[in-house]
């Protein structure tokens, strides 16, 4: 899959590396080539550097991994979206995100072309993107939205990048819901000082 990532920060930077050793290429989207972060994630061959549009007009699926505050101002960056998967992994946390809206998919949506956005990588600490295993155990991954082309990419590439499932919660209804689940594990691990090595594993029996 070719994946662009806008965001090259803890989030975007974790996820990047995992994607492009499963074999993906990654187009990292910048606003100044000379000056980003992550540029230790270009040692891998199949990742490259590019400014934001180039960077979508490459690929076929979108990674936003960028402060929320900057959900309508980078979604308005992207260029021409149609067709193409975005995935949106920010969360508007103590009521610091885009003005006018309750979540940033709800943002993205607005100032976009495509109807192809899902929200997931948004309910767990970077940390556990770098590693989601814990002892024998491999933690989930959630996503939603009302795209099913979109949220079978989410779920492969939450595979690629080493959580055991990676669970529908339902449509565009439960993005608000998938930021409540991301401030419930700030909660834990920051509030209430379990720390970032915590992560959720659905259980069945």
């Amino acid at each position: 899959m070719k994946i662009a990532i806008i965001g090259t920060g803890n989030v975007g930077g974790s996820l990047a590396s995992k994607w492009a050793v499963a074999g993906h290429i990654i187009h990292l989207g910048v606003q100044d080539l000379s000056s980003f972060k992550g540029k230790d994630l270009l040692q891998n061959p199949k990742t490259s550097v590019h400014l934001v549009k180039e960077a979508v007009a490459l690929s076929e699926l979108i990674l936003l991994a960028t402060p929320a505050t900057a959900a309508v101002e980078v979604a308005k960056s992207l260029g021409d979206t149609t067709g193409k998967v975005i995935i949106d992994s920010m969360n508007i946390v103590m009521g610091r995100g885009p003005a006018g809206f309750k979540t940033t998919a709800e943002a993205i949506l607005a100032n976009t072309q495509t109807r192809d956005v899902v929200k997931c990588f948004n309910t767990t600490g970077f940390n556990n993107m770098k590693n989601p295993r814990y002892g024998d155990i491999d933690l989930d991954m959630f996503v939603a939205g009302d795209s099913e082309k979109g949220k079978a990419a989410a779920i492969q590439l939450a595979k690629d990048a080493g959580f055991g499932e990676c669970y529908s919660i339902g449509g565009n209804d439960k993005f608000e819901l998938m930021e409540q689940f991301a401030w419930f594990w700030i909660n834990l691990a920051m509030v209430q000082g379990q720390g970032r090595e915590i992560g959720f594993k659905l259980l069945k029996r």
